[in-house]
């Protein structure tokens, strides 16, 4: 196993537009993108916006839109999605959005895609309308995809314009070994959404990179794994902080979805020991702490997985102690 030096890993955001407590989509949005200027000057390589649906505290709904905004006030990130949930959209749909934004940022448009639906059924079926089972139907999707961005569609009946001839690069998604089997098969770099699915991660990347076929896209695996980082000066305070992430997850798994909470100073009494374990398993691969409690537990975590990049989501209510757990870890990532 080759030793993996953190200075040697590039290192990105996963953003969701999370709305805070007393805020509002607007005041998000303002936040977001200060963020991505702070982060931008920290070194972080990209900036990815997550499609959701239906839920109060995320205003990352309209994800090619949002990701507009972002790399209109920066100028070196690559920024992109986290991903588009395919099924949700029409292949030529995005290829066209995705092809007017690179035209618009050249060089610096990502696009992961995803086959969940970013929501819950009823919201799912409004979506898709006729379209339901297009799920089913991701594999097949990605290609029209990649056939729209390609050189060859030129002579086509149906074209992506803008869109047609540019190079986006494509990410698979996902959060199971149906993606990673996927992933493999199409040559196409992975991301895997361990930051809320942790139970497949060592599965599905093995799977990877054991069935992968190199391809005009890619000659060798890549394996970027999405974490949660909850940095601050010391491990008491990040403990703290980590408290509105751990609250968010609870209205995932109890069904009551609150706007991003205060952090307190004890979860007792707050969750059960039911939902404190089923949240203990959800964010099992979460790293909270001061810079060298996370480092220590970082390099361990790259050693162990051989990860080609790393992208983390840093879920705290307050906008400075953000900025700041994202400064420290770029300070991690660059220490040796």
């Amino acid at each position: 196993m080759k030793k993996k030096f953190l200075s040697d890993i590039p290192f990105s955001v996963l953003e969701l537009a999370t709305v805070t407590e007393g805020s509002n989509p607007a005041q998000t949005f303002a936040k977001s993108l200060d963020l991505a200027q702070h982060v931008e000057k920290f070194g972080y390589k990209r900036f990815w916006l997550s499609e959701h649906h239906n839920m109060i505290s995320v205003a990352s709904s309209a994800t090619s839109v949002l990701i507009g905004f972002i790399a209109s006030g920066t100028s070196t990130m690559r920024i992109g999605s986290g991903g588009i949930m395919l099924p949700n959209h029409s292949p030529l749909a995005v290829a066209e959005q995705f092809g007017t934004l690179e035209s618009l940022y050249p060089g610096r448009i990502d696009l992961g895609l995803g086959r969940a639906p970013g929501t819950d059924q009823m919201t799912a079926m409004a979506l898709r309308g006729d379209f339901f089972n297009n799920a089913n139907e991701f594999p097949q999707n990605v290609l029209k995809l990649q056939t729209y961005f390609s050189k060859e569609n030129s002579v086509s009946n149906v074209r992506a314009i803008p869109g047609e001839g540019l190079d986006i690069p494509i990410w698979i998604l996902g959060s199971s070994t149906d993606s990673a089997q996927l992933a493999a098969a199409l040559g196409l770099p992975y991301a895997f959404a361990s930051h809320f699915a942790p139970a497949q991660f060592f599965t599905a990347i093995e799977l990877y990179r054991k069935h992968f076929r190199p391809s005009k896209y890619l000659d060798k695996p890549k394996v970027m794994a999405c974490v949660n980082v909850i940095a601050a000066d010391t491990d008491k305070e990040a403990n703290k902080l980590a408290t509105s992430l751990f609250q968010m997850f609870m209205g995932i798994v109890t069904g009551h979805r609150k706007l991003l909470q205060p952090p307190v100073d004890s979860m007792e009494g707050i969750w059960t020991d039911y939902e404190k374990e089923m949240l203990n398993q959800m964010l099992s691969l979460s790293f909270i702490g001061s810079r060298e409690t996370i480092k220590k537990d970082f390099l361990d975590f790259a050693n162990q997985t051989q990860i080609d990049e790393i992208m983390i989501i840093s879920n705290i209510y307050d906008q400075q102690a953000k900025i700041h757990s994202y400064e420290l870890f770029s300070e991690i990532m660059k220490s040796e």
